[in-house]
């Protein structure tokens, strides 16, 4: 990042207009840094993809996620490449890493930091010892196997990007990206993330299992005499700088007015409720699956080298924005309906 930047940085950092309309000045300050940005994510993904084989859309969704600064949950049954991957986002962004094993006996302490005693500092015997969750990204996991009061301590880490112990916060580093795993077979000591802890994550990754020919390039990868590494791609402080570009994506009223529809058809009480939520869902998306179809969908058009977001950008981020965020009955459960064919349903019903 140049020097010369620092101005377009702090412009771009102010807080967009609530609806985005085509801001002349914004407009050529997102396109004077597409082309670089657009490079710049892919040579990241092929980074990537040199350690993580296949999984090519859930290398596409989390990074996403992180132009838009918000948290992922990874779902997938064990020895998918979830932690790999986290591990590799970090390294190609040259980002802090940390990882914290969630058990059923983790204390929010574990997580946030406690007070510890240091004689050696007169007057202040105590002084703050910073937890885990001080780091850029931090890998959440098995994040369903905590109890729900440690669960709640990450909460405020994640909402807030602070933590409060004795009496007094402090800050996280910035940026800050909780990455998430949970187990979808496992149900024996876990406890369920709540619907407002859910709600805070901005994208919900469903990790498929590889195909044939992914399984035989994984052992290949895996077992050889010398293991992948990742190159460092990103300085220190361009994440937080494309972030910024990323809100100055235009979103024309248009594009806005689709989103918004698109939550409305998620909850059974309106009148636009499609027919499969209204026999299905219990409990449909807010106002934050509506953030994360915009925010998603201005950061698909950052990455696609395109100043505007528009219609196909929104739809293409639905799945991961609003699964997560759907509250299915007895009945869907009974008659196997995911929140992924009802979301099908969702796209196909409300046109833009």
């Amino acid at each position: 990042m140049k020097e010369q930047d620092a101005p377009v940085i702090k412009e771009l950092n102010e807080p967009a207009p609530a609806v985005s309309q085509p801001d002349r000045e914004a407009v050529e300050a997102v396109e004077r840094a597409l082309g670089d940005v657009t490079r710049r994510l892919r040579e990241m993904e092929q980074a990537i993809g040199a350690m993580i084989v296949g999984q090519k859309e859930v290398v596409h969704q989390v990074l996403v996620a992180m132009l838009a600064g918000g948290h992922v949950l990874l779902e997938g049954v064990p020895g998918l490449g979830k932690t790999a991957l986290v591990r590799a986002v970090a390294g190609v962004t040259g980002l802090s890493f940390r990882r914290i094993q969630f058990t059923p006996d983790l204390m929010p302490a574990d997580i946030t930091g406690t007070q510890v005693y240091d004689g050696k500092i007169a007057g202040e015997p105590f002084r703050f010892a910073p937890g885990p969750v001080f780091a850029n990204i931090l890998l959440a996991d098995e994040i369903n196997r905590a109890t729900p009061k440690t669960q709640s301590a990450l909460l405020e880490a994640m909402q807030e990007r602070t933590v409060t112990v004795g009496g007094t916060s402090y800050p996280l580093p910035r940026p800050f990206f909780v990455l998430a795993t949970q187990n979808p077979l496992e149900m024996e000591g876990t406890y369920p993330l709540p619907e407002a802890q859910l709600d805070r994550f901005l994208f919900k990754v469903n990790v498929d299992f590889p195909s044939p020919e992914e399984l035989l390039a994984i052992g290949a990868l895996t077992t050889g005499a010398e293991e992948p590494g990742v190159k460092t791609i990103l300085q220190p402080g361009e994440i937080e700088y494309w972030q910024g570009l990323v809100r100055r994506v235009v979103v024309v009223k248009d594009i806005m007015d689709y989103a918004v529809r698109l939550v409305l058809a998620t909850r059974p009480e309106t009148a636009e409720a499609i027919p499969g939520v209204r026999r299905f869902v219990r409990y449909g998306s807010g106002p934050r699956g509506l953030q994360a179809l915009l925010l998603g969908a201005r950061a698909e058009a950052l990455r696609a080298g395109r100043p505007g977001a528009g219609y196909e950008d929104v739809r293409k981020v639905a799945r991961a924005a609003l699964r997560h965020r759907l509250i299915l009955n007895f009945e869907a459960a009974a008659e196997g309906i995911t929140p992924d064919d009802l979301i099908e349903e969702l796209l196909s019903g409300v046109r833009p």
